[in-house]
């Protein structure tokens, strides 16, 4: 049976709730705010332009984090969402056994190979964090993150023009917080 998108958003987002737990946001919002936030940057592309899998997409933007950030098995995921999103998911997500410096390059080669929904799902994610930073953070901090932008945004250009737009707005105006 074909669910529709709204059920797949709630069955999604109740379990990856349920997964990150308390974990919350630099603000201080419960973390399944985050994920409900970059679900939105992908419904509204697809909104302005639907070229890709609409309920795949917000299944990956609601479970981005979880293999990362959780506890969670890769075959725990696996059997709940499907190979397809499970080995999507494990692309969005970095390797700790990497370098710092090369955690990002790595991810960002995995996903250029899965399908675009997956990059569509990291643009939407950083879209999301290019918001004010964290006070914590320092200007070189803050420059090292604006960069990293430009890479992705870069790396995952020309898979939908809509967020390839609204990434530049966002990394310029990122540029005013350093």
């Amino acid at each position: 049976m074909h669910k529709n998108i709204q059920t797949i958003y709630q069955e999604t987002i109740a379990f990856a709730a349920l997964k990150h737990g308390n974990q919350k946001m630099p603000t201080g919002l419960p973390y399944v705010v985050h994920l409900s936030n970059v679900a939105m940057e992908v419904f509204m592309a697809h909104k302005e332009e639907p070229n890709f899998n609409i309920e795949f997409a917000i299944q990956l933007a609601l479970l981005h984090d979880v293999l990362e950030d959780t506890p969670l098995s890769f075959k725990e995921l696996e059997d709940t969402f499907g190979n397809i999103a499970a080995t999507g998911v494990l692309a969005l997500t970095k390797n700790a056994s990497l370098d710092k410096k090369d955690q990002m390059q790595d991810s960002l080669a995995r996903i250029v190979k899965q399908y675009k929904e997956v990059a569509i799902v990291k643009l939407c994610d950083r879209i999301t964090n290019l918001q004010k930073p964290p006070l914590k953070w320092d200007n070189d901090k803050i420059k090292k993150y604006h960069l990293q932008a430009v890479v992705i945004a870069q790396a995952l250009g020309g898979k939908n023009s809509y967020l390839d737009n609204r990434i530049q707005e966002k990394i310029q105006e990122y540029n005013t917080y350093f």
